[in-house]
């Protein structure tokens, strides 16, 4: 009897200007030919890790804008690959922003700091370390979203860095060096949560550096854009969040 080829999921992503975005074609290439990633680009408005600017930029009328774009390639789902920008909402408004979102598209939608929550439940650990990119205050309000769910934040460490732009440039060795300085030895994870960071190369050395497993903003979104649709992927070189499932 001739097996019948999976059908591909399709997960689009709207993602606040451009630093790491090519991150999301490297990610679909190593997951090979059953997953498609589209990406539009939304408009940034001012480039900074500060609370206004965060809040405009992840407005429902600028999320809206690029819902069209990426139905029009066939995304059954839409996740917002944004941290900062959703998690400054605070719980409840990251979540009204969410369903406003899924009802804008028609379609299951959710955004990269849930999709930090869950993978967090998803490995079964607790207490998590926070190395982030943001200056402090701001990675501050994202251990204050992790904790509203449950997760124990053993440390929170932020880089100062105001703009995506000057992030995107960070590779190999700056991503290894930031999730050495924000780990702490209670931490049963440690997390990066900025999708202008370049990590999707450099996971699987990063944990076995650390020695535990660690969370990035995109790899994160991806698998969460996955999970609404149902699905799962292996893939070593994206860590353990995308490790093998019985």
């Amino acid at each position: 009897m001739q097996q019948t080829a999976k059908a591909t999921a399709t997960v689009g992503f709207l993602y606040p200007g451009y630093s790491a975005e090519d991150d999301y074609p490297r990610i679909q290439d190593m997951l090979g030919g059953e997953t498609a990633l589209p990406l539009v680009h939304t408009d940034i408005g001012e480039d900074a890790h500060r609370v206004d600017a965060l809040l405009e930029m992840g407005s429902a009328a600028r999320l809206a804008a690029g819902v069209d774009q990426l139905k029009a390639q066939g995304a059954q789902a839409v996740v917002w690959a944004c941290t900062s920008a959703s998690f400054v909402y605070g719980p409840e408004g990251a979540a009204r922003q969410v369903a406003e979102l899924s009802e804008t598209a028609g379609l299951p939608a959710s955004s990269t700091s849930f999709a930090f929550a869950r993978a967090v439940a998803e490995l079964g650990v607790r207490r998590v370390a926070v190395a982030a990119t943001y200056p402090e205050d701001v990675a501050e309000l994202f251990a204050v979203f992790l904790k509203a769910g449950g997760v124990e934040v053993t440390s929170t460490r932020g880089s100062g860095i105001i703009t995506a732009a000057e992030v995107g440039t960070w590779a190999r060795d700056e991503v290894l060096e930031l999730a050495r300085a924000g780990d702490h030895p209670d931490a049963q994870a440690v997390l990066l949560p900025d999708t202008a960071l370049h990590t999707a190369a450099y996971v699987a050395e990063v944990e076995a550096a650390l020695g535990k497993p660690v969370l990035t903003a995109n790899q994160v979104t991806v698998w969460e854009g996955l999970r609404l649709l149902g699905r799962r992927a292996a893939e070593p070189a994206l860590g353990r969040l995308f490790g093998a499932r019985d």
